[in-house]
């Protein structure tokens, strides 16, 4: 029975050169693709929401393959997350409709990117959080979420490469919040700062470059109007750095 699946995926993604294919490289989607073609014997094209950039993460990874069988979605969950073990899993599997596409279905996608600002680094998370020293200005990095927010031309932050035919999105939020380490025997030590994008799609490394321009801001290197006229000016040399992977997350994809 040819049959159309949903999954729902998890993936620590520092070991991975992303989310596509690549010759002679291991990625999330090649893995998938491997285990699922073993499970199903037969050869399985896995269609992604999204490509996420090597070294970035996902609690909420959407994808969709269409297979000819009679195994149950417990069945096949169970037996992917077997072959993979461990970093890269599947939350959830559902059949859905046969004209379904997870990339081309997709009307909106949140991500979060996560900072420790502190001047101590971090052993233990030191792979899942940007380790900013220097004391960050809240208040100037939610006033350039102001900013950004609605639609915009986005090619100031948009990387080399990337695959579009406009560079035009629309954020519908954007705004930072600060996160207490529970860990740290200093309660009153709020050293995690964590931002939530959510837009109905973005450019190639969209986040991590709007994240390096408004760190600038927070450390007071350009102030708001200057964000706003880099935005503006749809220039990415203008713009500041690409903040690393490591700290970023795809946290969900929804649909209509």
């Amino acid at each position: 029975m040819r049959t159309n699946f949903k999954i729902v995926v998890e993936y620590d993604g520092r070991k991975y050169s992303g989310w596509q294919i690549q010759k002679d490289r291991i990625t999330i989607q090649s893995e998938l693709e491997k285990a699922l073609s073993i499970i199903l014997n037969q050869n399985i094209k896995v269609f992604g929401s999204g490509r996420t950039d090597a070294g970035v993460h996902a609690y909420g990874q959407v994808a969709n393959f269409i297979a000819n069988t009679e195994l149950s979605c417990e069945i096949i969950k169970k037996g992917v997350n077997s072959i993979i073990k461990g970093s890269v899993v599947i939350r959830k599997c559902d059949i859905v409709h046969e004209d379904f596409h997870a990339r081309h279905d997709a009307v909106s996608k949140e991500y979060h990117y996560h900072i420790l600002n502190r001047d101590d680094p971090c052993a233990i998370q030191r792979h899942y959080m940007w380790h900013v020293k220097k004391k960050l200005d809240l208040k100037q990095m939610q006033e350039c979420c102001k900013i950004i927010k609605g639609k915009h031309d986005f090619k100031s932050f948009e990387g080399s490469g990337s695959p579009k035919y406009t560079t035009i999105r629309e954020i519908f939020s954007a705004e930072f919040f600060m996160e207490a380490n529970h860990n740290n025997h200093d309660n009153d030590n709020i050293d995690r700062i964590i931002f939530k994008i959510s837009a109905n799609g973005f450019l190639k490394f969209m986040v991590r470059n709007l994240i390096g321009t408004i760190v600038l801001a927070g450390l007071l290197k350009i102030d708001t109007q200057q964000f706003k006229d880099i935005l503006n000016a749809k220039d990415r040399n203008l713009a500041g750095p690409t903040a690393p992977a490591h700290g970023l997350f795809l946290m969900n994809v929804k649909y209509p």
